[in-house]
């Protein structure tokens, strides 16, 4: 951006809720991300309390009024949740639809059933991708891992080269494909364009899950030679449902909202005429609160009702769906409570200055705040929550294709380095029966792996688009 560009921007901004100067302002986020890291890591509070007390500390070590603060932090946390909140509640029904009805074992069970010896990685990670789509990561991961272990066992395999894969495609779909949180709210803070953030997303996700998956578990098997636990494999129960939903139907409704939003992001890309009948169509049906609601009441009755589910099981399972996610909003809001803190203390005009003056580009910026704060708090949603609020502002100028991939630096940065801190680092190893070096040694160099090939596909990607 230019000189110039920070000059329109600060004079369109509204004013800071603080005087500080930079320095201090500086100094105000450090403190505002060490007090959040601090009550996540040693005193094992929610994030979303840390968040809260965090945001908090910033606006007072920034030396703005206090109701000001609170006011910044009540509108972010108020705009966040009605930005992505109910695109997560239609996320969670779809995932809980997909697992209760047996949908997610029929994906499974025929994928598997046409894999044999080299080809097994693979099919793993069109399984982890497949389903990863509409399920949270720690979802998935309870999910999957069962049928990792059960492979692993029967078909004599290497752990590391049938678990990898399948960690790798939850943990892609999870960092850099809305609908997931952490994409969600990215988009939402950058202005990006979902559509256009989500077929970049693809083309960044595909070659990245390869090198992470397949290609790195070869590696990851020679390191660390391990057996199935026998206390971990489960015992799959016969099936409680007398139908399961054909794989072909399955398959469609969890691709459904992908593929509504891509036909949108191609119309806008193609058509040139502004807002013809077409454009007009494809936007509503596109968007992403009607693709995924879209998805939902079809999966009502490809998934719901080809199980055998009354109406009154499909509306407990909608219900059930609901619950665990309670946590995550608040985490999401909390997080965007923290950004609108951040830029109504005047954070983002700071990083405008010194992005200017440091010659840093944008995408790279983005990518190392998100792997500080990832690496500080072991929450990549939080990460990027984070690093998206602190650069938000050099996204003003940015065209719609610059700012897609600001959205894919900061979601990959926010994947580095899984580590102790981190609740999928301890499920991966006790699921998996490994040693907390062994976990590093696969887990948290795959992690890495997908961070430093997502970066550098995007920079790759703006020197050509």
């Amino acid at each position: 951006m230019t000189g110039l560009s920070v000059e329109i921007l600060a004079a369109a901004a509204p004013a800071p809720i603080t005087s500080a100067g930079n320095a201090q302002l500086g100094v105000a986020v450090l403190a505002g991300i060490a007090v959040i890291v601090l009550l996540i890591t040693r005193l094992k509070l929610h994030a979303f309390l840390a968040l809260t007390v965090g945001s908090l500390a910033l606006g007072v070590f920034a030396g703005a009024p206090l109701d000001k603060t609170i006011t910044s932090f009540t509108a972010g946390l108020g705009a966040t949740v009605a930005g992505v909140g109910v695109l997560i509640a239609l996320g969670a029904i779809l995932g809980r639809l997909l697992a209760d009805s047996g949908g997610a074992d029929e994906i499974v069970d025929t994928i598997l059933a046409k894999a044999r010896g080299r080809a097994m990685a693979w099919a793993m990670v069109l399984i982890a991708s497949v389903i990863g789509l509409p399920l949270f990561f720690e979802v998935g991961i309870v999910l999957l891992i069962p049928v990792v272990l059960l492979v692993a066992k029967r078909g004599n395999y290497s752990l590391m080269r049938i678990g990898i894969p399948a960690l790798a495609g939850l943990s892609v779909m999870h960092g850099l494909i809305p609908p997931h949180p952490g994409p969600l709210v990215a988009i939402d803070a950058l202005h990006a364009n979902l559509g256009v953030t989500l077929a970049l997303g693809v083309v960044v996700a595909i070659p990245t899950v390869i090198i992470a998956g397949p290609v790195f578990s070869r590696y990851a098997a020679r390191w660390v030679d391990i057996p199935a636990p026998e206390d971990m494999i489960p015992q799959r129960p016969a099936a409680e449902l007398e139908h399961r939903p054909r794989f072909g139907a399955t398959v469609f409704t969890v691709l459904l909202p992908v593929g509504l939003m891509l036909v949108k992001a191609l119309v806008d890309i193609v058509v040139d005429e502004p807002k013809n009948g077409l454009q007009r169509i494809t936007d509503v049906v596109g968007s992403p609160l009607i693709a995924l609601l879209a998805a939902v009441l079809v999966g009502m009755f490809t998934l719901g009702r080809a199980a055998g589910f009354t109406k009154a099981r499909i509306s407990t399972t909608v219900e059930k769906s609901l619950a665990p996610i309670a946590g995550i909003l608040l985490i999401v809001g909390a997080g965007g409570g923290f950004k609108q803190t951040l830029i109504d203390a005047g954070v983002g005009r700071m990083i405008l200055e010194l992005s200017e003056s440091w010659s840093v580009p944008a995408l790279l910026l983005g990518w190392l705040i998100a792997v500080a704060i990832r690496l500080a708090t072991g929450s990549a949603t939080v990460a990027t929550i984070s690093a998206a609020g602190l650069v938000a502002p050099l996204a003003a100028g940015m065209s719609t294709t610059e700012t897609a991939l600001l959205v894919l630096a900061i979601g990959s940065g926010s994947l580095f380095f899984s580590h102790v801190n981190d609740a999928g680092f301890w499920l991966v190893k006790e699921y998996f029966g490994m040693t907390v070096g062994q976990t590093v040694k696969t887990w948290s160099v795959m992690e890495t792996i997908i961070s430093v090939v997502g970066l550098g596909l995007v920079l790759l990607l703006s020197l050509v688009l």
